[in-house]
């Protein structure tokens, strides 16, 4: 279930103004942009790791068939930089989630 909480906020805030005013000075609901701007960030952050991750083990399976322009030292430091960045990405989704759950835990 894919809840964008941003976007429904906002939403709730435009009913909620709306509701305020009468029928003749109602406003029509504006969506957030940054939210889909952090949608795209994010999409473009996890594509990066993805592509970091294929090339390290493209590094790893070249250097393993004895392809003789890769070093041991290159190998080692594209894994070392996918694994940070794995690490990276999972604390952010760690915190992601800690947020939600305490937004979700906000009475109404």
């Amino acid at each position: 279930m894919d809840i964008k909480a941003q976007s429904l906020y906002s939403e709730l805030q435009s009913l909620a103004r709306q509701a305020s005013l009468d029928s003749s000075q109602a406003q029509p609901l504006v969506t957030n942009p940054s939210s889909q701007n952090f949608g795209d960030m994010l999409k473009q952050a996890l594509d990066n790791v993805n592509e970091l991750q294929f090339d390290s083990r493209n590094k790893q399976v070249a250097f393993e068939m004895g392809d003789k322009s890769l070093s041991l030292v290159d190998v080692m430091v594209a894994k070392e930089k996918s694994g940070i960045a794995f690490e990276a990405t999972v604390q952010v989704r760690n915190k992601v989630m800690e947020a939600y759950k305490q937004i979700m835990n906000m009475p109404v």
